[in-house]
């Protein structure tokens, strides 16, 4: 495996570890494992740093004083991803990469990457005809969903301007790719909408020509063309990533926001350290974002057990409290009726129609106990209508209590345009996961598109989504999420009648 390059002074050092962070998040979603995700973003890293300082070099030898036209940084780092990734399967390494990666380097999509420069996706064209500093303001900002006071501060611009400053150059980047669209080959029919989509997308209050929206709804260009012109609505953000990474590009920026969000990328002081971009030092193992979110619900599961510890009933509470958790994953302290995770087997097996053996819920952890469980457990008591027998859970008597949802979901709309929307979808589930399946209905007619961290099936107004490949295991109150794409006319109401894995699941505001 190379070795990452050494910086070559400190600003390029601090430049170096906050790209090495974007770099190594797209390998993640590019690959079949971590190992894999490593090595992919070593080798794609230490290829586009090459060719920044070659370029660099270039450029101060022709003693122009500007730079040729070329994508900022990180961008031009995450392209790299993407072409040490279609080298790989060239030379036989394929196997390390995702399988729907393999087949979209393989369709003509890819092949607009590398093809003719007029025919490269319109988002792609007009970030890099743009100076560098506006270029890099522009993708911070939206594509990497920086907060302004961080990019402000990252940029040296001033905290009160940058809002506006950012406001220009998204108009500059709409001048840019409108241009570029003028300059696009296409036919008769395409060339005859390309006024009326100009005019159409520079106002939020004007409405779309039905006819204007057939063409868009089939015309694969046009569509990514109305994308990039309209300023308006949220929709930049998406066309950036989709025009500019390519495969993978709405799933880095869901993977970005949620990372901005909570506050894990942008400004650590130590991370030339952790990146082993350090002159001079090894490159240290990193801890992944997954093992962090694993780490602390453990540690919160943990300290919620032990908090629970002291209140038993009975002398013989206190004892089984002693004795640690129970082999189904709840604590022997915990007094009062509770619901079990799942139906008992003897042979200790997980059942569920997630794995296709048992009766129990879908993905639910079952393990046999005859100690913590009625030998005679009931098909009401797996269904949460009673609990055990008091007696067996410290001699607290009461009447049986309702069974609560198994699973809670959010839906939010991120962002709404007048013919599309953005959503986000977060699960949380009581119950461990071996894998998921989450069932909604849309009121409105709404279709989905595009989806990030899973696949979709659309029935008329009935969606099911499913678990990638990476995501499948969820762990006990524990959360999913994932995002997509999709159209609407008329209204766009919220998704209603949530299932997990075909049982029912409660919304939550």
């Amino acid at each position: 495996m190379p070795d990452l390059p050494t910086p070559q002074n400190a600003a390029e050092a601090a430049l170096l570890s906050e790209c090495w962070d974007a770099v190594l998040s797209y390998a993640d979603l590019c690959t079949s494992g971590s190992a894999s995700a490593t090595l992919l973003a070593t080798e794609a890293f230490t290829h586009g740093i090459d060719e920044l300082r070659a370029a660099t070099a270039a450029s101060k030898s022709t003693g122009t004083g500007r730079r040729a036209l070329r994508l900022p940084r990180i961008p031009l780092l995450l392209a790299s991803v993407r072409t040490v990734a279609a080298a790989w399967e060239t030379n036989g390494l394929g196997h390390r990469l995702d399988p729907d990666l393999r087949l979209w380097l393989h369709s003509d999509k890819a092949a607009r990457y590398i093809g003719p420069p007029l025919h490269r996706p319109l988002a792609l064209r007009g970030l890099r005809d743009m100076q560098e500093p506006d270029a890099v303001l522009l993708w911070l900002a939206e594509v990497e969903s920086l907060p302004m006071s961080a990019v402000a501060r990252r940029l040296g611009l001033d905290p009160a301007a940058a809002s506006s400053e950012l406001a220009q150059v998204r108009a500059l980047f709409r001048d840019r790719c409108h241009r570029n669209h003028l300059d696009t080959p296409m036919n008769a029919y395409c060339r005859s909408y390309a006024r009326l989509l100009d005019a159409v997308t520079r106002s939020p209050s004007a409405e779309t020509p039905e006819d204007l929206s057939r063409h868009l709804a089939r015309c694969v260009e046009c569509a990514e063309a109305a994308a990039c012109l309209r300023l308006h609505g949220g929709g930049l953000p998406a066309a950036l990533s989709s025009g500019v990474i390519g495969w993978g590009g709405l799933a880095y920026l869901e993977r970005r926001r949620r990372a901005a969000e909570a506050g894990m990328i942008g400004g650590r002081t130590d991370a030339a350290v952790d990146t082993g971009l350090n002159e001079g030092k090894p490159v240290r193992p990193r801890i992944g974002r997954t093992g962090i979110l694993v780490t602390a619900v453990l540690v919160s599961a943990l300290a919620l057990t032990v908090s629970l510890m002291p209140f038993g009933g009975s002398n013989g509470d206190d004892a089984n409290a002693a004795q640690g958790e129970s082999t189904d994953g709840q604590s022997l302290a915990d007094t009062g009726p509770s619901l079990p995770s799942g139906s008992t087997t003897k042979s200790g097996s997980r059942s569920g129609s997630g794995s296709g053996t048992g009766t129990g819920t879908a993905g639910s952890p079952t393990v046999a106990d005859s100690t913590s469980r009625p030998a005679g457990n009931s098909d009401q008591e797996a269904q949460g209508e009673s609990s055990s027998p008091a007696g067996k859970q410290g001699g607290v008597t009461g009447s049986p209590k309702s069974a609560a949802p198994d699973c809670r979901v959010k839906y939010e709309i991120v962002s709404e345009w007048p013919d599309g929307f953005q959503a986000t979808v977060t699960v949380t589930s009581t119950k461990a996961l071996a894998t998921w399946s989450l069932g909604w209905t849309f009121k409105d007619g709404q279709r989905v598109g595009q989806m990030w961290d899973g696949t979709f099936t659309q029935n008329d107004s009935h969606v099911t989504a499913t678990a990638a490949d990476y995501n499948k295991t969820v762990a006990a109150n524990g959360t999913f999420t994932f995002g997509f794409l999709g159209s609407w006319t008329g209204s766009n109401s919220a998704a209603r009648n949530f299932t997990l894995n075909t049982a029912s699941c409660q919304a939550v505001g």
